[in-house]
């Protein structure tokens, strides 16, 4: 089994920052890609960023340089987020790759007020 536990969440106001954290604990032998998906009231779950083994790097179109995902080791990803925006509220959730499965961290809430 796969662990994911996530930190830094909360609220901030519009313009502000925040950085959340995800480290992976468990039968991680083969992690491979990181990364952030969120999900707003009524829409559907959508990419925010992923990472991979390598340090390879993808955005969601929404990010527009705002977001920046990082592992500062191979059980740990970032996700340092600046000028933030009301439609940036959201669940943000961490998931990882293991050998081809996925796994999926319990969510943690980000609100920015307008």
């Amino acid at each position: 089994q796969v662990q994911l536990v996530e930190s830094g969440g909360g609220l901030v106001p519009y313009g502000g920052s925040l950085r959340l954290s995800c480290a992976a604990s468990g039968s991680i032998f083969g992690l491979n890609a990181m990364g952030w998906y969120r999900q707003a009231p009524g829409k559907q779950r959508e990419r925010v960023a992923i990472i991979t083994r390598t340090g390879s790097t993808n955005y969601g179109d929404f990010v527009e340089g705002r977001f920046t995902i990082s592992r500062d080791n191979p059980k740990n990803v970032n996700l340092q987020m600046n000028s933030l925006k009301a439609e940036d509220t959201a669940v943000y959730y961490c998931n990882v790759d293991v050998f081809g499965r996925s796994y999926w961290g319990q969510g943690t809430q980000v609100t920015v007020s307008s």
